[in-house]
């Protein structure tokens, strides 16, 4: 199978859809299909994870979701910021606590306010 998202005009995901790999032989084939179905030229574009390949084609870094944005020159599909003081990791393009998460066994939950982990009692 192969996943497309159908990208807005400021790049972000507003649909995923799911296209057979027979079908989406290539990233062009599937966005054509997609095109012709839909009746109207959008913005598609196909995504993947590591090692980034679908159907044996290159695809993008991460996969997108509904209101992920689509980084052209990453290419990749980077999550919304769910906090102010989190910090895009240029590598995975996920976004992480500027704190590392304690590694003692205990639950946390992220605290903005004083940007750091807080244990849930």
């Amino acid at each position: 199978m192969a996943f497309f998202t159908k990208i807005d005009e400021n790049n972000i995901v507003k649909q995923i859809v799911v296209v057979e790999n027979s079908i989406a032989t290539t990233e062009q084939a599937g966005i054509e299909f997609l095109n012709n179905l839909y009746g109207k030229t959008e913005n598609w574009k196909q995504m993947g994870e590591a090692p980034f390949t679908s159907n044996g084609v290159e695809t993008t870094r991460n996969y997108g979701g509904i209101n992920f944005t689509y980084d052209e020159s990453r290419d990749a599909f980077i999550e919304p910021k769910l906090y102010a003081s989190w910090i895009l990791n240029e590598t995975t393009y996920k976004y992480e606590a500027p704190v590392a998460l304690p590694d003692d066994g205990k639950a946390y939950s992220w605290n903005e306010e004083i940007t750091n982990w807080e244990e849930i009692t």
